[in-house]
């Protein structure tokens, strides 16, 4: 029986693929993302779209909002802002004394707050009356909305020249949303802030009636989104977590929050990965029996509704992951010390780095469907 192809929907791509930065939520440890970004930049390797939650979100309406020229500078001065409240740094500082030292640079921010970012609410949420925000939180993030305001350009960061994707939840429907600047959407500091409004320390935040909290609650990685939202273009990812999903077993009560801490907001960085890449291989395998249907199948609604939905770009998606230091603990994202934070920015440029040796790799997009994932600058899978 003569067999035909049944007809290809699936537009292909031509040229680089686009290229994706996904900058998970982690409050202090955003500097991370921060020296990742400086380092691709660099490398003239700019990303296209920006997926973020929490300070993820923050950090890429820094890079959208400003011109490439002005991105890195703007991104620094955010975080020199933020870590210049009281704390305790010293070159001279001996190993043993590191974790108390971060844990009382972590106590100052939770005492009298983060400049340019957050400070304690005047009067305390308890003396506040029942059914306002300012009752349902310990601090006020109007240093935040200024700050995005001065740092931001919203006019940019609206033009579409980047694609911008915040993730935040409507604490009323408990549903997941992702805000973006396309479709003629526009995006404010309210946008930025909501994705990033972590309970109870955080207040919720109004949008179009509606009141949002931190997208992390949900889930602090936006990579899920991007390869639902984006299946017909190529895509190279840029992955950065900032909680390794993996990790040894805890031996001692601080470890074991610490650990929870990683396993909660990693929001299972691995499966988030594994599942949708999954998910394109049985797609192939999907247009692969297509091939050899009989002519009398091929033009049957139901192959040419299989072939549409079988469509998938390829992906290439290279994780890196924050893996923290000895003398950080439970409170390493809310350690806002300015040592810490060149430590975070410099670890982050340096995975960016690595991971650039195996820049043609990652660039190079496979045959269609095809899906790369990079551990830094090792693949892993394919």
């Amino acid at each position: 029986m003569a067999r035909r192809a049944v007809r290809d929907p699936c537009p292909t791509s031509e040229g680089e693929p686009q290229r994706v930065l996904v900058l998970q939520g982690g409050g202090a440890l955003g500097a991370y993302q921060a020296g990742v970004f400086e380092a691709l930049s660099e490398a003239g390797v700019r990303p296209q779209w920006l997926a973020g939650i929490s300070i993820g979100a923050i950090n890429a309406a820094l890079i959208a909002g400003n011109p490439p020229e002005l991105q890195v500078e703007r991104l620094r001065e955010f975080w020199r802002l933020a870590t210049e409240g009281p704390q305790i740094d010293s070159p001279f500082m001996v190993p043993m004394a590191r974790p108390w030292i971060a844990k009382m640079n972590a106590a100052s921010a939770v005492l009298f707050g983060v400049p340019g970012f957050f400070h304690p609410r005047v009067p305390p949420p308890q003396l506040q009356p029942p059914g306002i925000p300012q009752g349902v939180s310990y601090y006020d993030t109007a240093p935040l909305k200024e700050t995005l305001e001065r740092l931001v350009d919203f006019d940019r960061l609206n033009s579409g020249e980047i694609r911008l994707s915040v993730g935040a939840v409507n604490i009323q429907s408990g549903n997941f949303e992702y805000f973006e600047n396309t479709g003629g959407k526009r995006l404010r500091a309210e946008h930025i802030m909501a994705s990033g409004a972590l309970p109870p320390g955080l207040p919720p935040v109004e949008i179009d009636g509606c009141w949002y909290w931190d997208g992390g609650l949900v889930s602090n990685t936006p990579l899920d989104y991007v390869l639902q939202a984006e299946t017909r273009q190529d895509l190279a990812i840029f992955q950065v977590d900032l909680f390794p999903a993996r990790g040894r077993l805890p031996h001692t009560l601080i470890e074991a929050a610490d650990r929870e801490m990683d396993i909660r907001y990693s929001s299972r960085t691995r499966l988030n990965t594994d599942k949708p890449l999954e998910i394109r291989r049985l797609k192939r395998l999907a247009r692969e029996l297509l091939e050899t249907l009989p002519e009398e199948l091929a033009d049957s609604p139901a192959a040419q509704r299989l072939a549409g939905v079988a469509c998938e770009n390829s992906v290439s998606v290279v994780q890196l992951i924050y893996r923290g230091r000895e003398h950080e603990n439970g409170h390493r994202d809310y350690e806002f010390s300015r040592a810490t934070m060149l430590q975070h920015w410099q670890a982050g440029a340096h995975a960016a780095q690595r991971a650039l040796l195996s820049r043609h790799a990652i660039m190079t997009p496979g045959p269609e469907g095809a899906a790369k994932v990079f551990d830094e600058g090792q693949e892993t899978s394919e």
